[in-house]
């Protein structure tokens, strides 16, 4: 598949206090980089070719100050184009109303499809938050530069060694995939409060401790899509308003409607890297995160300053 090669940036949740600030503004490169400068960076090195954020209406301002401002004339250096899309909890189709006790909108699944009608060709998406790496970049460009032109129902999903995504500071939650002979994803489940142990990880299961191979493959949120995707979540969005429209706290994300279509027919490649991913769980997290990027930089990785 050639051609518009787009990163989606799931950005709706920007501005979240994280302790004394706003986590996504927190320096962790030598410069004074944050996560999404690296983001940025490794998705142009591998190919993207257009960046859409998903906002809200309510953060756009903010957005821009802590993320736009910094990352459009690097893009724009290169060629690139950044677009806005809105992700609004009113935004519901079918003639649907969103209830008033609603707070938040809808989750992830929604949020991707404030895209519609933005994307023509195969796309991958990210949380505005992680670092993922310069190889799950590669492999996402990679695994949508050898689809046909007009292939449909088979996506990728970037899999993480499991022991590459724990914290030193407590449990997190990860989605483990069980696999496929040939390699394809044959569910996800989400496991919380998983910790790193002596023996790699370990979880608490009906008040007994179970060990975890630390090289279970899991799910961060990293996916590799072609447009067909979202009719396939739009048509399912429909289903899940029919079910949940009056639960307040309901959501509707990635993960679990891929599951969904793994039932109906979807083929989704899992992408294995050995990339470590690095994220700010908790506030104890930081210092951890400058000395890798640290690390990286004075071992070439990455230039200083980065752009």
């Amino acid at each position: 598949m050639t051609g518009e090669r787009t990163l989606i940036v799931l950005a709706a949740g920007i501005g979240s206090r994280f302790r004394d600030g706003i986590k996504q503004l927190t320096p962790v490169g030598p410069n004074g980089e944050v996560i999404m400068d690296y983001a940025i960076h490794d998705a142009l090195e591998a190919g993207f070719n257009r960046i859409i954020f998903i906002i809200r209406h309510d953060i756009e301002e903010l957005f821009e100050s802590i993320i736009g401002s910094r990352i459009r004339p690097i893009c724009q250096a290169q060629g690139v184009e950044v677009l806005l899309a809105y992700q609004e909890k009113t935004d519901l189709p079918g003639g649907y109303v969103c209830p008033m006790e609603r707070a938040k909108p809808w989750g992830t699944g929604h949020a991707l499809l404030s895209c519609r009608g933005m994307v023509n060709g195969g796309f991958a998406v990210i949380n505005a938050d992680d670092y993922y790496g310069k190889d799950s970049y590669r492999k996402a460009s990679r695994f949508l530069d050898a689809l046909p032109q007009d292939s449909t129902g088979c996506y990728g999903l970037v899999g993480f060694s499991l022991g590459n995504t724990l914290s030193d500071n407590g449990g997190v939650t990860r989605g483990l995939c069980t696999m496929e002979e040939n390699g394809c994803l044959k569910h996800i489940v989400e496991t919380k409060q998983i910790i790193k142990s002596a023996r790699g990880a370990s979880v608490m299961v009906e008040g007994r401790i179970m060990d975890l191979d630390p090289g279970i493959p899991v799910s961060m949120n990293m996916w590799a899509f072609t447009p067909d995707v979202l009719d396939r979540l739009e048509e399912q969005f429909l289903e899940f308003l029919a079910r949940d429209l009056e639960q307040p706290k309901s959501e509707f994300l990635i993960p679990t409607e891929i599951g969904r279509m793994l039932t109906r027919g979807v083929r989704v490649q899992v992408l294995p890297t050995e990339s470590r991913w690095f994220g700010m769980t908790f506030a104890e997290d930081i210092p951890s995160v400058r000395e890798a990027f640290k690390e990286m930089t004075d071992a070439g990785i990455y230039p200083s300053p980065l752009h």
